[in-house]
């Protein structure tokens, strides 16, 4: 059969390395305790992106560290009834400790521990360097976001977690990684996709990554959280024990999604947003569309 071997995709399909994320997420904790303001707050720290969901693949040099501020949340309330929206408000007092001070505590226990010199802040996250034990870091540091589905009162309400942040530019940014990261478990379980899905999903990283190396795609064209997004959307069924089964299954499936506007219903892993659109959280069409066009023609011309 012409395309892809299979060894090729089963090498594709394998996971990087995690000790030395584990390593960074460990260093940055104890970065945290050894700083008297924060160990009054008692952040929560935790690993997102590739390294958490299992899906890292060879040469991922990255580790996404989430610092949250669970003290103060941010509510989204809009979506409760109008009595719901009374209960709630009468039965909350304003905070008093919000991010920016929090953001300057993090920043300063960070470059107190690794050194000045080994800290900066970008637009989004604070960068920490590699070194011979640990990874590069990118640190989101953020307070918790509560999109609300029911409000009776604090023993009885429910909502989506997430967390929010804003950008040196001014640009607020809301996303749900917890959410995500508990759907990819639940559909790399034995009893949807028998634990097939993070392997696949590492497959077609891999391939991305092989098409930007080789100057077929630019890199900007398919972001790896848009791919592991768009195969979140694949039916269980298409993810089979032979990867190039599942290469083709899944190609189908969205040429196919595509033809008949399928595609419009596709969401992000946490499901809180559609996949394809114009805003910063979502994968723009177009770009989407030549990503498979090169997928097809990566398989063809092999």
């Amino acid at each position: 059969m012409v395309g892809i071997p299979e060894a090729k995709l089963e090498s594709w399909a394998s996971k990087g390395a995690i000790v030395t994320a584990e390593t960074t997420h460990k260093s940055v904790r104890k970065a945290l305790d050894a700083c008297d303001e924060l160990r009054g707050i008692d952040p929560e720290i935790y690993l997102q992106g590739s390294y958490k969901n299992s899906t890292n693949i060879r040469g991922e040099s990255d580790v996404d560290v989430v610092i949250q501020l669970n003290k103060t949340y941010t509510p989204y309330t809009l979506e409760l009834s109008t009595k719901e929206q009374e209960l709630y408000k009468s039965a909350h007092i304003d905070a008093t400790y919000f991010l920016p001070e929090f953001k300057n505590a993090v920043l300063d226990a960070l470059k107190a521990y690794f050194g000045y010199s080994m800290v900066s802040e970008g637009n989004k996250c604070i960068k920490i360097k590699k070194d011979s034990n640990r990874l590069d870091a990118d640190v989101i540091v953020c307070n918790q976001y509560r999109k609300y589905k029911r409000y009776v009162n604090w023993n009885d309400q429910d909502f989506y977690e997430g967390i929010i942040f804003y950008t040196k530019l001014g640009d607020k940014i809301i996303s749900y990684p917890k959410i995500h990261y508990d759907n990819g478990v639940n559909k790399n379980s034995v009893s949807k996709t028998n634990n097939l899905y993070k392997p696949t999903v590492r497959l077609f990283k891999n391939a991305r990554s092989y098409m930007v190396n080789q100057g077929i795609i630019k890199e900007n064209i398919a972001p790896s959280f848009f791919v592991e997004c768009l195969l979140y959307n694949v039916p269980d069924t298409l993810f089979q024990n032979q990867y190039s089964t599942t290469y083709l299954n899944i190609i189908k499936w969205i040429v196919d999604s595509l033809s008949n506007g399928d595609y419009k219903n596709f969401v992000c892993q946490d499901e809180q947003t559609k996949l394809f659109g114009d805003t910063h959280k979502q994968w723009n069409l177009k770009n989407g569309v030549l990503f498979l066009s090169e997928l097809i023609d990566l398989w063809q011309e092999w």
